[in-house]
């Protein structure tokens, strides 16, 4: 297991990184000038957080009413990552649109492209991140 350190070190390098990637690209994909990318990428990543508490709270509840336990199967699993995705994508299209002054339309590609780059992105940083700082492998006694 990692130490509570060592986890933070994680969240607070994946989120740094990120940002410093997905703000330069995102202002030259869509021709947005860097500050406004910039603020539409921090405020998306705050909402997110927000988000991800109240969904899996929501979830959590709705679980255990419906089935009685909040174990999740691997459907289950799937279903709500996939519901987690499409709220996000619904609560952050509006402030997307409205901050960038474009449609909805606009925004939800802007948004996709977004969910698409952090999927790769966690990928690709997890793996590097698990070379660089190997869990210790725990002392197993003679």
């Amino acid at each position: 297991m990692r130490s509570t350190a060592d986890r933070i070190r994680h969240a607070i390098s994946f989120e740094v990184l990120a940002l410093l990637i997905v703000t330069p690209m995102g202002a030259w994909l869509f021709d947005k000038p860097l500050h406004e990318i910039g603020v539409v990428t921090i405020v998306s990543a705050s909402i997110a957080t927000g988000w991800n508490y109240l969904y899996n709270l929501g979830f959590d509840h709705a679980l255990r009413r419906l089935r009685g336990t909040v174990r999740k199967t691997v459907p289950i699993r799937v279903l709500h990552a996939v519901i987690f995705e499409i709220g996000l994508l619904f609560v952050l299209m509006p402030f997307i649109a409205w901050y960038l002054s474009i449609s909805l339309m606009e925004a939800f590609l802007i948004d996709v492209s977004f969910a698409l780059f952090y999927l790769i992105y966690a990928f690709v940083f997890n793996w590097v991140y698990d070379v660089i700082f190997p869990v210790p492998e725990p002392v197993r006694p003679s």
